[in-house]
């Protein structure tokens, strides 16, 4: 079974290139599902968070509201650190929980570990290979800002939390250029794929 880290900065278009790989085959882990599972009402993560930040970040529903925890830990390193310290160990358990219960199973040629921060997290030792998607920084704003409906600043304060993509490339086996249109990348992705089924003798076609 080959273990494959998706990464790229915030709005660069891993879910683009995720759901291709799905379409493929691919057993995708999704780390922002996860962060997301990990903050759940009631959960320890939960606790600790509204310990912190208090019931300000909260909606009415009891859930974290990640949007308004999002404007204040990414104006604010040691708030980012602090929030980072609660969910990113609890991320990677359950990652390494569902990658080794896979293993085991059997079933699955190819699971592809979807995480913007992959390499921020130091996840690299998890995954075999490092596949990045790459697309400009003017985009990416304009993306995150559409997607998330950000302010400029709001959005800004995102992206510059994360790794530059200059630095991300030197972890990466590969790199995926975002920056065309649906059909480029789908074909960049295909070639990726069949060159890994090739690499370990499998069946393009499963």
């Amino acid at each position: 079974m080959k273990v494959i880290g998706l990464t790229g900065g915030i709005a660069s278009g891993k879910s683009t290139v995720s759901n291709i790989l799905r379409q493929l085959g691919a057993y995708i882990i999704d780390a922002d599902l996860i962060s997301r599972e990990v903050i759940l009402k009631g959960s320890d993560g939960w606790n600790e968070i509204v310990d912190y930040f208090g019931k300000g970040v909260l909606l009415p529903s009891g859930e974290v509201c990640r949007k308004k925890l999002g404007n204040i830990v990414f104006a604010d390193k040691e708030k980012l650190q602090k929030l980072n310290s609660i969910t990113h160990p609890r991320i990677i358990k359950r990652i390494n929980e569902i990658i080794e219960k896979e293993k085991v199973k059997g079933k699955q040629k190819v699971i592809v570990l979807d995480a913007a921060i992959l390499i921020e997290m130091g996840m690299q030792g998890m995954v075999d290979e490092i596949w990045l998607v790459a697309v400009d920084e003017k985009t990416q704003i304009e993306r995150l800002m559409d997607r998330d409906k950000l302010s400029y600043q709001n959005a800004i304060n995102r992206i510059k939390v994360q790794m530059p993509l200059s630095k991300k490339i030197k972890y990466a086996d590969c790199v995926i250029d975002n920056s065309k249109d649906m059909g480029y990348i789908r074909n960049q992705v295909c070639k990726l794929w069949e060159r890994v089924m090739t690499e370990n003798n499998y069946n393009i076609s499963t």
